[in-house]
């Protein structure tokens, strides 16, 4: 009955209760995604993140990582809301690492005041990695001749049913070059001082969250409830913020859009894309042994 009545008062007179909303940001980053296999990208993820910090009273908002990381340009843009919301509510960001923050999962997770992970979980893979299959030598056992028209000689670059040309790789390292660049620059802003003089740091290795630790990678080892309880009390509630329902009950901001036609064709070309994008997402994954 006491709890029932405290959870009707204002919280400003509420005795030692403190709220912390919670953002769960699991999975791999790229655009896309659907309604049974979600991706993290900064539409996707925009509306949870604001609702967060909405929370006038809430002293910090802790984010939950689990993701392998995948685009670049998503994990900064998710990383730049966090931080420019951060600043402008002027709250802690305390972020958790379950499973896996690598690559880009562990640019967002710089957008932590503080990040903390399990001892057995898995951060950096600072770098940048682009994949691809070549299918020259399948063409020609199959009789299909492949037939490109450009107008300008390099809108062909990296055509996986043509040989690579060493100029066209050339031009992909340099870019990622560029790319990884951003990312370092990034991590030092974030982790300053508290990054230790390693010589892999940057490159594209990854440790265990215990080792993180020693390297400046993570701040601290632990679990959410346990730390927040630690650093705001016993009476500590953890808010869960989901994506907002529809009018039949379907979350919106976290499958993507779109209506609820579909005909044969576009459920086709949809299973075939679905395919790809799982086949790549599984990768991400499994380089981590996950």
């Amino acid at each position: 009955m006491r709890r029932l009545l405290n959870r009707l008062l204002p919280k400003s007179m509420r005795s030692g209760v403190v709220t912390i909303p919670v953002i769960r940001l699991h999975g791999t980053i790229m655009t896309g995604g659907g309604q049974f296999r979600p991706t993290l990208s900064l539409a996707s993820t925009a509306g949870v993140i604001e609702k967060a910090f909405a929370d006038a009273d809430a002293p910090a908002v802790a984010i939950s990582i689990n993701s392998p990381g995948g685009s670049p340009v998503q994990s900064r843009l998710i990383y730049k809301r966090i931080r420019d919301l951060a600043a402008e509510k002027n709250k802690r960001v305390l972020v958790f690492v379950e499973d896996v923050a690598a690559s880009g999962g562990y640019m967002i997770a710089v957008a932590g005041d503080e990040i903390i992970a399990d001892p057995s979980s898995i951060v950096g893979s600072i770098g940048v990695v682009s994949a691809s299959f070549g299918f020259t030598e399948l063409l020609k056992k199959v009789g299909v001749e492949r037939r490109v028209h450009t107008a300008g000689k390099n809108k062909a670059v990296l055509d996986p049913f043509k040989p690579e040309r060493k100029e066209d790789v050339e031009r992909l390292k340099a870019l990622q070059l560029e790319v990884h660049d951003t990312f370092i620059d990034l991590v030092k802003a974030r982790r300053g001082v508290k990054l230790k003089d390693d010589p892999d740091l940057f490159t594209g290795l990854f440790w265990s969250g215990k080792k993180g630790l020693e390297l400046g990678l993570v701040d601290a080892l632990g679990d959410m409830r346990t730390v927040l309880k630690e650093r705001y009390g016993e009476k500590t509630r953890l808010r869960l913020i989901t994506p907002p329902r529809g009018l039949f009950g379907r979350r919106l901001g976290l499958f993507g859009s779109g209506g609820d036609g579909f005909s044969a064709p576009d459920i086709a070309a949809g299973a075939a894309r679905g395919l790809l994008e799982a086949a790549e997402e599984r990768s991400l994954w499994s380089r981590f042994g996950l």
